[in-house]
């Protein structure tokens, strides 16, 4: 069976900065992975990586055993791989459902006419992730950064992905809200969801991986069960600073 994802010897250079440094790993379907390293390990490269927003210096990834490197982010979002953003990018002048509703577009105009738009699905997919029905006329000037973080994911949500990346998207929430979330992907995984996890919370993260891949300076250090990583030295030294 072919890898729901898999990265190959990822090289990415700017200037004289080595940002990705022979990078490989993969992902099986269903699988949910926790990518974590210090601030500037090059996780949030990773993701515009393999979603095309950045171009490799060398290397490659696949997704299903399908090229992806060569194609468009859009490409890549219609064969199936979308992400969340560290800091989110709302459209800011249209509503909650109406973010939603850009991910649920389909690829053709004729084809947006003929379908028109689906409210109940959108009103379903804000729902999920913690809006009520009074949020979704509201616009992204009126949400609290928990809020932002709840439309990313329901935008993501709404491309229909096999691999979902998610980058600090436990950032700005509350207790109650970090829990909801976690059900939610807890939910999709049970469906066969395969997810890429940046997060910073680590307490929130431990329970939604079946593994984690340390990474510093682009390149990896380790790879394993969560308890087993955050136990290495090296990552100990690198991401923790050594502290015991």
């Amino acid at each position: 069976m072919s890898a729901a994802l898999e990265v190959n010897t990822l090289f990415k250079h700017f200037g004289g900065l080595m940002a990705t440094d022979g990078l490989s790993f993969r992902l099986e379907p269903g699988e949910s992975v926790g990518l974590i390293g210090p601030n500037g390990a090059g996780k949030t490269t990773v993701f515009s990586l393999i979603m095309g927003e950045l171009r490799p210096t060398s290397g490659s990834i696949r997704l299903d055993g399908a090229e992806l490197t060569a194609l468009s982010t859009p490409a890549r979002i219609r064969a199936g791989v979308s992400r969340t953003y560290q800091v989110p990018r709302p459209f800011p002048e249209i509503s909650v459902a109406e973010n939603i509703r850009v991910g649920m577009m389909p690829d053709s105009i004729r084809g947006m006419v003929m379908r028109g738009p689906d409210h109940a699905r959108e009103r379903n997919l804000a729902l999920s992730v913690g809006f009520t029905e009074a949020d979704l006329d509201r616009v992204p000037a009126e949400l609290s950064m928990g809020d932002l973080r709840k439309l990313e994911m329901a935008r993501t949500m709404a491309t229909e992905p096999k691999v979902m990346l998610l980058d600090e998207v436990f950032a700005g929430l509350t207790v109650g809200e970090i829990a909801r979330i976690s059900d939610l992907i807890q939910s999709m995984r049970t469906n066969g969801m395969t997810f890429l996890i940046v997060s910073h919370d680590l307490k929130a993260l431990e329970p939604l991986i079946d593994r984690a891949i340390a990474i510093d300076r682009g390149r990896m250090i380790t790879q394993g069960r969560f308890a087993d990583v955050m136990g290495n030295q090296a990552v100990r030294t690198s991401y923790l600073g050594g502290a015991a």
